[in-house]
């Protein structure tokens, strides 16, 4: 790995070349060349340092239980937070379904108000109503209800 770092680095600088390169000498790009590996190596060198501290930091945490109440508490964040979102979602989704219902049920019943069966109805109620009250004028003296019996 440590190899690898060193290469990628390297070959970074190398695949730039500016106009100063050129104008180096053969001994002076040499020594450059050699500074930079022996920087890559350092570098290399401190982030192995890091990985190996933080892996003790880790470590560390997990004996004195601190990992299991950080992830704990990052996890019950989290979960409210996909709760927060999800409820704002649903909410939309929600009110959008519901103007869409609304809507389609707006626009059924002003078709069927237009439809033919509908003002047939009307008709039919209409003249319901008008034997109904008729009826109330001329039979007030009937001890019963009238009752209609409507066959298609």
């Amino acid at each position: 790995m440590p190899g690898t770092m060193t290469e990628t680095l390297a070959s970074t600088h190398e695949s730039h070349p500016t106009a100063e390169l050129e104008d180096l000498t053969e001994a002076e790009g040499k020594e450059l060349k050699s500074e930079l590996t022996k920087l890559d190596g350092k570098i290399v060198t401190l982030r192995c340092a890091l990985a190996a501290k933080k892996r003790h930091c880790m470590e560390l945490k997990r004996k004195l239980g601190l990992i299991t109440l950080v992830g704990l508490r990052q996890n019950l964040s989290k979960s409210w937070h996909d709760v927060q979102v999800s409820n704002v979602d649903m909410k939309q989704k929600m009110s959008a379904a519901l103007s869409t219902m609304g809507s389609a049920i707006c626009r059924k019943l002003g078709d069927m108000k237009k439809s033919a069966t509908s003002r047939s109805f009307e008709g039919l109620m209409g003249t319901i109503k008008s034997r109904v009250a008729g009826g109330r004028q001329n039979f007030e003296s009937s001890t019963g209800p009238t009752i209609f019996i409507l066959k298609r």
